[in-house]
């Protein structure tokens, strides 16, 4: 079959597709200035409508998204059923990420993950990764979205060992808002909060990624989420009736893995903490958080890094008895001493077994502990920059 056959593209606009190319210009014109209205409903300062718009006007000019057009630059992630790359788009010159991901499905049910994909166009905040389309080629879909040059929290937390609280203080705020717009914008549940789903640059912004907005898409790739299962909630679990709630489950517990610098579950016991911590760890923390520097580890500064993209469990546990464990067992928690008591709290607030006891996403908003970093002056951009070694965008 010649490359190009069986392509579907994604590249749309609020408008139906015209047969004149003014019309066509027009329609797209005028999609972008619907957007940039509903840019001004939002709660965001003066520099993030900038950058919305900003990208909003670079997807203007994209046009049609054809496989020809991509050069790939490098690869930055595999998870969740496929394989992310840096990519070039030769006609408009952006840096993207692309997501490939290999399904065996039958047409019709291609066809109804690319439409659902489509809530992803209208997906436009600062706290959630910009999307730029979607095409078939080949057996793979490809998703493209905007490039975040710091990756994946589970990247820097192997680069960094354990991430400090003040920093984790910046990103909660981030994710929580993230959350809330899915939520209030779009009745769209995330469904896999964790590490490496949420993204940072240079910039100092903090994005969501990976959310499920194709009911398809997450039934034809059920059998490749064994590793998302370790952060659902326990009611996820156990097959019974979900909603935002367990998001905030997996919130609270990627907030442990990030403070520790490993999994959770099982939690670790004094060898562990003493191991993982050692003397003056708060102080690490603080300095860490002031100067950008790495927290003290192993090797050259960092922790020592391992598969799972923070410090290895004491012991492995096999998948099953893993989840058995988040089930039956009692939750994941801060060890005490080592942190604020607002983040302590706000764990233990997250880390409920039942949802009904666990705290919704308003009263998490309004917690001290977020009020405590709501207005810090620290450059998550900077700290990023010197973690992962790279340069400010």
């Amino acid at each position: 079959m010649p490359k190009g056959k069986n392509k579907l593209n994604l590249t749309i606009s609020v408008s139906e597709p015209q047969t004149d190319g003014s019309d066509r210009q027009n329609g797209a014109q005028a999609n972008l200035e619907a957007l940039q209205q509903k840019l001004q409903e939002l709660d965001i300062d003066d520099q993030q409508r900038e950058r919305l718009e900003e990208f909003l006007s670079q997807k203007q000019k994209i046009g049609e998204l054809l496989e020809e057009d991509f050069e790939k630059r490098g690869e930055l992630g595999a998870g969740n059923g496929g394989v992310v790359t840096k990519v070039s788009h030769r006609p408009s010159g952006l840096i993207m990420a692309r997501k490939l991901i290999h399904l065996e499905i039958k047409p019709m049910v291609r066809n109804q993950i690319i439409r659902e994909l489509k809530v992803l166009h209208e997906c436009n905040s600062p706290y959630i990764v910009g999307y730029y389309g979607a095409f078939y080629s080949d057996g793979e879909i490809s998703i493209c979205m905007e490039y975040m040059d710091g990756g994946s929290l589970d990247l820097i937390l192997r680069r960094a060992g354990r991430i400090p609280e003040p920093i984790l203080g910046i990103i909660n705020i981030a994710v929580l808002k993230g959350l809330s717009y899915l939520r209030e914008k779009h009745q769209i549940i995330h469904r896999d909060v964790k590490p490496s789903n949420i993204l940072v640059n240079s910039r100092g912004e903090i994005k969501l990624c990976d959310f499920g907005v194709s009911g398809q898409l997450i039934d034809s790739m059920a059998n490749s989420f064994v590793g998302t299962r370790s952060y659902m909630a326990p009611e996820r679990l156990q097959g019974t009736h979900y909603s935002v709630q367990s998001d905030i489950w997996s919130l609270g517990l990627s907030l442990v893995e990030m403070s520790i610098g490993r999994y959770p579950v099982p939690p670790p016991d004094s060898r562990d903490l003493a191991s993982i911590f050692g003397e003056n760890a708060n102080e690490e923390h603080l300095e860490a958080a002031k100067t950008g520097k790495p927290l003290k580890g192993t090797r050259n500064n960092y922790t020592v890094p391992t598969k799972g993209g923070a410090a290895e469990a004491p012991r492995s546990m096999a998948i099953f008895e893993l989840l058995d464990y988040i089930v039956n067992e009692p939750p994941p928690t801060l060890p005490k001493g080592r942190f604020s008591d607002e983040f302590v709290d706000f764990v233990d607030r997250c880390l409920k077994k039942n949802p009904s006891d666990r705290a919704d996403l308003q009263s998490l908003i309004n917690h001290p502990f977020v009020k405590k970093y709501e207005n810090s002056d620290i450059s998550i951009g900077q700290w990023v920059c010197k973690v992962m070694d790279i340069q400010p965008s």
